[in-house]
Parts: C-alpha cells; sequence; structure tokens
C-alpha cells in the first residue's frame, strides 16, 4: 500500500511539473495586443505612420492592429475607441481627432492608453508620442525667415486653431517671424482643407498685400494648394508646411521650393509601439517621447522622397 501511495506521489509531481511547463511556455508564447486607433486613413501622413507602427508590432512582437473610424468625426472616434476598450487590450494607443475625444479616454482606467500625433490634457495617458508642435512652428518661421529680409510681409494661413497642433503652428511660426523682423501682414486661421477655401484666403491675402513674400501654412494640405495659386498668379515665393510629404519633396527636390520643414510620421507611429511594449514590461517611460522634426531642403529631399514612396506605393 505504501508503495502504491509512493508511485502515486510520483505521478502527481510529474504531472505538475508537465502542467506548470506548459502553462510557462504558453505565457511565454503569448504576445502582447496592442491596439491604435487612428483618427483616418484618407491621406499619406497616415499610411506613413500606419507603416511606422506595423515595423514596431514586427520588431517587438507585439499582437497588434491598426483602426480608423467609419468616417472622420468625433462621434466615430469615440464609438470605436469605446468598442476597442473593452476587448482590454494591454495597451490602446489613438490619435484623437479633437478635444472633444477626451472625457471618453479618461473613463479608460483599466487599459493604459498612450496618445500619438495629437497631445490632449488626459489625466490618465501614460504618454504623448508625436510632434513639438511649438517647435515645429517656430523653426518653420525661422526657416521661411531665412530666405527674406528684414521688414518683409508674409502671410500665416491654418487650419481650426481649436486644434491644439494647429494653434501652437501658428503661434511658433508667428513668434519666430516676427523675432526675425518679419512683418506678418495677413494670418488667416480656420481655414478647411477644401481647395476653394485656400484659394480664396490666399487670394485675399495677396489683395490686400500684393508684395508678401512668403506664406507659412498650418499642414501641407492647406500649403500644396497656395503653392498652385500662386503658381497660377505667376508667383514664386517659398511656401511653408510643416507635414514634408511627398508633393512638397518632389517641390523641393526640383527646386520649385528652397525647402521645408517635416515631421517624422514614420518614426511617430514605430516609438508608439516601443513606448507600448516599455510600459508592457513595467519600465518607465518619458511623458513626451519627441519623434522630432527635420528641415528638408534640396540635398536631403530625394533620399526622404524614395524612403516615402516605397511605403504607400
Amino acid at each position: 500500500m505504501v508503495k502504491k501511495w509512493k508511485i502515486i506521489l510520483v505521478m502527481g509531481a510529474v504531472i505538475s511539473v508537465m502542467v506548470l511547463g506548459f502553462m510557462s511556455v504558453t505565457l511565454a508564447n503569448k504576445k502582447p495586443t496592442v491596439i491604435v486607433v487612428l483618427k483616418a486613413m484618407d491621406s499619406e501622413y497616415w499610411k506613413i505612420m500606419k507603416a511606422g507602427i506595423e515595423k514596431g508590432f514586427k520588431d517587438f512582437g507585439i499582437n497588434g492592429k491598426v483602426l480608423v473610424p467609419s468616417d472622420a468625426t468625433p462621434n466615430a472616434q469615440v464609438e470605436l475607441l469605446s468598442k476597442t476598450y473593452k476587448e482590454k487590450p494591454d495597451i490602446l494607443i489613438t490619435a484623437p481627432y479633437s478635444s472633444s475625444v477626451g472625457p471618453t479616454l479618461e473613463n479608460f482606467t483599466a487599459v493604459p492608453i498612450l496618445l500619438i500625433d495629437t497631445d490632449l490634457a488626459v489625466k490618465n495617458k501614460t504618454a504623448y508620442i508625436g510632434t513639438d508642435n511649438d517647435d515645429l512652428g517656430l523653426k518653420a518661421g525661422a526657416f521661411l525667415a531665412s530666405q527674406l529680409q528684414p521688414g518683409d510681409k508674409v502671410a500665416i494661413i491654418g487650419g481650426d486653431i481649436s486644434f491644439s497642433v494647429f494653434r501652437e503652428r501658428v503661434d511658433g511660426a508667428t513668434l519666430s517671424l516676427q523675432n526675425a523682423g518679419i512683418e506678418v501682414a495677413y494670418t488667416k486661421t480656420g481655414v478647411s482643407d477644401d481647395p476653394k477655401a485656400i484659394q480664396k484666403a490666399i487670394s485675399i491675402a495677396l489683395r490686400d498685400h500684393p508684395d508678401i513674400k512668403g506664406v507659412v501654412t498650418s499642414h501641407d494640405t492647406i500649403a500644396l494648394p497656395v503653392i498652385k495659386e500662386l503658381e497660377k498668379q505667376g508667383l514664386l515665393i517659398p511656401v511653408i508646411g510643416p507635414d514634408g510629404l511627398t508633393e512638397m519633396l518632389e517641390l523641393i527636390a526640383d527646386e520649385t521650393l528652397p525647402g521645408t520643414m517635416a515631421q517624422n510620421p514614420y518614426d511617430m507611429g514605430y516609438l508608439s509601439v516601443e513606448t507600448a511594449m516599455k510600459v508592457i514590461q513595467g519600465k518607465n517611460v518619458e511623458p513626451f517621447v519627441d519623434s522630432g522634426v527635420d528641415i528638408i531642403i534640396k540635398e536631403n529631399a530625394q533620399q526622404r522622397l524614395n524612403f516615402y514612396e516605397k511605403l504607400v506605393k
């Protein structure tokens, strides 16, 4: 009887070791889950960012996915975020459409939240990964000023400054230009991405100030129609947009423009996943992870253009 019990105990111990070993292997092989909710996927900017995110998923061994709302509105994004939160990912990363998304994010207390591209004053965010938009505006203004002479006049055309991203860029550019002795003769914000609205804004600027020597915009979606309207009027003056997307890069590569500022959406995406992995591993992360701003001129435009074309082809 004693011998029988010894056999049973030994078998039990062996089975326990096998079960624990299986559980350890299973847990070790379980990839962390990260879900990213962006604003949209209708522009090159977001496609480049998605490529960086997906490279991060691969490099860090993450089970991840990138989602976009059914339409580019705060309500649609809130609906998608709420649905995603219920899936209980290890980390939720989002590019909030606007400040109206903030209250929803503050209810997400069971999952670490990372913000990408657009920062909000959300109490429970772990970090913001993206551009320092004040710095971007300052550098955009300084670069334009370097192409001009003190006393020259410029225009600033921006999107809806209720979005902190655009407001910070416009304020930064204005300050930098004024400090360089450049007169900001015309400022128009709240301009939509509709080419007709942009055309109207720059036409009014030129009508009221025909001696304008340059333009700063809050984003490339405004900069490109401004350039086209200037060309129609036979004007070749520098236009600085802060995104550094393909069409702007092409204009710099062929020397139509002297240069521009560029965000780094690919790095932004990759860094957001890298930061998520650090959080999952219990490491400390900085509250602001700067994805950087680059000055693009003829000498480096083609290199970036080649890189982006591979990502969005």
